[in-house]
This record gives C-alpha cells, structure tokens and sequence, in this order.
C-alpha cells in the first residue's frame, strides 16, 4: 500500500486495497496473541492529494472480527469501520539536538514523515483498525455477565446465588461483639 508522491501531480490519487491480516504485522500480531480474530479481508479506499507542503490522504477502511466479550465470554461478531484523515510531510533531514526545545504546530502533532518519493500506507492503516477494537468488548450493552460465585451466564438463565453485596473492608468487623 504505496503511494508515489510524484503520481500526486495536479489530481488526486485514488487506491482500493483489499488485503489480508497478514499483510499488517500489528493486526497479525493482535491475532495471534488471541486479542481478536480477524475474519474477512481489510478493505478501503484511499484518495491521496497536495496541499501546499504535504500531502494528504483521507480514507475508510474495514474489517470484520470476531470478539470475546469481556462480561460473558461469548464470542460474537463485529466490524471495524474507520474513517481518518493523515498529514504527510517530507522528512528534511533536519536533526535537533537532544536538550533542543522546538515548538510544534498542531499541523506538526497531526503529520507523519516521509523519505524518497513513496509514501508506505500499512502501519498507518494498521493503526486506524487497531485503534478502533474496543480494549473490553461487549455482545451487548445490557450483557449481565458471569456470577461471580458459580460463574453461571446470567443471560442465559438466573443462578440460587446470593446476591447480597458484600463490603470486604468491614467483614472482619461482622461478627464483633463489643462489650461495656
């Protein structure tokens, strides 16, 4: 997923990927560490453009998966849809020194670099899709979760548990008898 800035003359540029997980070393990563498991191909379309000293790219990308809810431990089905918008701007070369205060604008916070005549999408696209899995997924806002005691589903049905609240800080202090 490159994109040659000299092919970003007068008109903008136009890109379609369509690519598996493997192809973005993060997402493969999050996949085999079982954090989520990508279940389609990672689509979008691009449009790359010059504006004055950088070039900007705004895109949509998607992908579904499959999640573990972080309630109930169900697996169930999700989408990634991410729309962004990215600032590149040629790297100078230009080098500061370590205890060097520079200012920075907040076109500065919100660009990346880049080197030669291409402009390498993958991470950034990677980064978009990761940054969209939600960190504790849930199947559902309403989902009840386990019993913390027997570890009953309580969407499925209701459990003889005792639901009873307890505070640990004082439990110590449930049977003290005091004496006058």
């Amino acid at each position: 997923m490159k994109i040659v800035v000299d092919h970003i003359k007068n008109k903008p540029f136009d890109l379609h990927i369509e690519e598996p997980i493997d192809t973005f070393p993060v997402l493969a990563e999050m996949q085999k560490d079982q954090a989520c498991q990508f279940t389609g191909l990672v689509k979008g379309d691009l449009n790359a453009f010059r504006e004055y000293d950088h070039v900007r790219v705004t895109g949509r990308v998607s992908v579904p998966l499959k999640l573990s809810c972080s309630r109930c431990l169900a697996d169930f089905d999700s989408f990634v849809d991410s729309s962004f918008t990215l600032f590149f701007r040629k790297d100078t070369g230009v080098r500061h020194e370590e205890g060097d205060e520079i200012e920075l604008g907040e076109q500065d916070l919100l660009s990346s670099t880049y080197q030669g005549d291409e402009i390498d999408l993958t991470h950034e696209i990677e980064e978009q899709i990761a940054m969209e899995i939600p960190l504790k997924p849930l199947c559902d806002d309403n989902c009840k979760g386990l019993c913390h005691t027997c570890g009953t589903d309580l969407n499925v049905s209701q459990c003889s548990c005792s639901n009873e609240v307890i505070n640990f800080r004082f439990s110590a202090l449930k049977d003290f008898k005091a004496s006058r």
